[in-house]
C-alpha cells in the first residue's frame, strides 16, 4: 500500500500544476495592428497574438479598446475571443 502512494501523490501534483498552467489568460489593451488575412493581432504596448482559426472578426481596427481571452500553444500566444470593449 505504501509503494503505491508516494506515485499516486507524485502524480496527483503534477497533473494539478499542468491545470494551473493550461488556464485561459486575459489580457485588456489597444489595438495597434489587425492583420485579418494573417491572422494576428498586436496591440500598443508590444504583445502579439496568433488568432485562431475559428476566429471570427467583430470589426476590429487600429486604436479600438479590446479585451482579449488567449492561451499559450507553444512560444505563441492564441488568441480565443477578441472583445471590443465600450
Amino acid at each position: 500500500m505504501r509503494k503505491l502512494l508516494v506515485p499516486a501523490a507524485a502524480a496527483a501534483i503534477l497533473a494539478t500544476s499542468a491545470v494551473a498552467f493550461a488556464a485561459v489568460q486575459h489580457t485588456d489593451g489597444t489595438i495597434k495592428t489587425f492583420d485579418a488575412k494573417a491572422m494576428s493581432l498586436t496591440l500598443n504596448d508590444g504583445t502579439a497574438f496568433v488568432l485562431s482559426k475559428k476566429f471570427k472578426d467583430p470589426g476590429l481596427k487600429a486604436g479600438e479598446k479590446v479585451s482579449v481571452m488567449w492561451d499559450m500553444s507553444g512560444t505563441n500566444k492564441v488568441a480565443a475571443s477578441v472583445k471590443i470593449m465600450k
